[in-house]
């Protein structure tokens, strides 16, 4: 009886095998669609807004009412990734090296810049930023993971406030230019 049974357990697993896609079949599912997503989100991105949240539901413009901002993002999904203040006053010296507390404090809080790896998290369904550097040192080597919208051409990802410890949520909008 043991025979017959243990006969029966591997034509059973014959079939199951046989009608079951290959592993592989799987994976190169899976590639294919990380790849499809990584096309989505390769270009050069022009910002178009970056509003900030607080946490008690009102908006602020810290970058100013028309920030200025690239997002260049390779097939690989290499990416380099710039915010600028709309309006930013120039150090008196003209000398970066010469500036005063007051220009050096408002050149950093109206500058944001990092580069990584970039992708989406298909399986989450979140846009992640592997960031090797960043203009705020605290963002070195860290990972952020954001909602996103992307439709067509227009990026849009909701940095969470436990990134900038500051409990203020900031929105980076982005057009695609062609």
């Amino acid at each position: 009886m043991n025979n017959t049974f243990n006969k029966m357990v591997c034509m059973v697993l014959s079939y199951i095998a046989l009608l079951s896609p290959p592993a592989h079949a799987f994976m190169e599912q899976d590639i294919d669609k990380h790849m499809q997503a990584q096309k989505r989100l390769t270009g050069t991105w022009k910002l178009t807004a970056a509003p900030e949240i607080r946490a008690d539901g009102s908006q602020s413009a810290s970058f100013g009412n028309n920030p200025h901002g690239l997002l260049i993002i390779d097939e690989n999904g290499y990416y380099s990734l710039q915010i600028y203040k709309s309006i930013r006053s120039k150090f008196a010296s003209g000398d970066k090296r010469k500036g005063t507390e007051a220009e050096y404090r408002a050149a950093a809080i109206g500058t944001s810049s990092h580069y990584g790896r970039c992708f989406i998290d298909t399986e989450r369904n979140v846009l992640v930023f592997r960031i090797e550097h960043a203009s705020l040192p605290n963002w070195d080597g860290s990972e952020q993971t954001s909602q996103f919208e992307l439709k067509g051409d227009e990026l849009t990802y909701r940095v969470p406030a436990s990134a900038s410890g500051n409990s203020i949520a900031a929105i980076s909008s982005w057009k695609r230019l062609r």
